[in-house]
C-alpha cells in the first residue's frame, strides 16, 4: 500500500561564510544539500523532497529561513529537532517543526521577508566579525545613507536594482520598508564600537537586488551619487554603474506566511 505523503515546514538558522548559498550546484557546499545529506543520512531509504521558501547567494546567513520537507513516511515531531540538530554541521540548526497541509505553497504563501545587511566604516575591524558584517574603510556620511533609504521604499521598477535581469522579467516590486539603523552591538570584543543595520522587508526580491540597493547606499555615503540620482534610477530615467556590496553582511531575518 502506498504511503500518504506528508508535509512538514522547518526553521532554520544558518551562517553561511562556507556555503555556495542554498540552492544545490555542481562540485561545491550549499545550505539545502548540507540538509538533504543530513536527512539522507537519517531516513535512510525514505524518499523525500526539500524546497526552499527562496533562495540567498554564497556567503549569505539566514536567521529565520523556512524550507518544506516531503516526506513518504510520518515524523515524529518531538524527537526530530534533537535528532536533525545532533548530525546537522555546526553552522546550521533547526529552530521548529510543524505539519502543514497539501495544500500550503511554500513560495506562494510568502507575505514579507525581512533581511538586514550589517555594516560598519571607518576602520578595519577584527576579521572575525568578517562572517557577519562588512567594514568599510573610508568615512560615510551615515546621515545622507539614512536619508536615501526612505526612498527605497514602494512600489518602483527595480531594474537598476537587478543583477544581469534575464529578459522579459518583470522587475516591478514593492519595498515595504528600508531604513538604516544604529545597531546595539553585544558586548563581543571582535564587534566595532559602532555600526549600523539596513532593514529591508518585502515580499520578494531579485537577484542580488538588496546588495544593489546597499551598494548603491554606500555610493551615497561615500559622496559618488546623489539623492536626486537614487530617484531618477526608481523611475527609470537615470543609470549608474552598479555596486553590489559584499554578501557577508546579508542575514536573511525572518518570513512571514500568509496561510499559517
Amino acid at each position: 500500500m502506498k504511503k500518504e505523503q506528508k508535509f512538514y515546514l522547518i526553521k532554520v538558522q544558518y551562517l553561511g561564510f562556507r556555503y555556495h548559498g542554498w540552492a544545490p550546484q555542481p562540485g561545491v557546499k550549499t545550505v539545502q544539500g548540507m540538509i538533504e545529506k543530513t536527512l539522507n543520512f537519517i531516513y535512510q531509504g525514505i524518499k523525500f523532497k526539500v524546497l526552499g521558501a527562496g533562495r540567498t547567494d554564497a556567503m549569505v546567513s539566514a536567521n529565520g529561513a523556512y524550507f518544506e520537507l516531503f516526506m513518504n513516511e510520518e515524523i515524529d515531531l518531538q524527537s526530530f529537532l534533537p535528532l536533525f540538530n545532533l548530525n546537522l554541521p555546526q553552522d546550521i540548526k533547526a529552530l521548529s517543526i510543524r505539519e502543514v497541509s497539501s495544500q500550503f505553497n511554500i513560495i506562494q504563501s510568502v507575505k514579507q521577508k525581512e533581511y538586514h545587511y550589517n555594516f560598519s566604516f571607518g576602520e578595519k575591524t577584527n576579521p572575525l566579525s568578517s562572517p557577519f558584517m562588512i567594514a568599510i574603510l573610508e568615512n560615510l556620511n551615515i546621515n545622507a545613507m539614512m536619508e536615501a533609504a526612505k526612498a527605497f521604499e514602494g512600489q518602483h521598477d527595480f531594474i537598476q536594482y537587478c543583477y544581469k535581469p534575464v529578459e522579459n522579467i518583470n522587475t516591478i516590486r514593492t519595498v515595504d520598508s528600508c531604513s538604516i539603523q544604529q545597531k546595539n552591538n553585544t558586548n563581543s570584543n571582535f564587534f566595532p564600537s559602532e555600526s549600523f543595520v539596513l532593514q529591508i522587508k518585502g515580499r520578494g526580491f531579485m537577484r542580488k537586488q538588496i546588495r544593489l540597493i546597499m551598494g548603491a547606499l554606500i555610493l551615497i555615503g561615500k559622496g559618488e551619487v546623489t539623492l536626486n540620482q537614487i530617484e531618477k534610477s526608481l523611475q527609470g530615467n537615470y543609470e549608474f554603474e552598479q555596486y553590489v556590496a559584499p554578501a557577508s553582511g546579508l542575514i536573511l531575518e525572518e518570513i512571514e506566511f500568509n496561510d499559517l
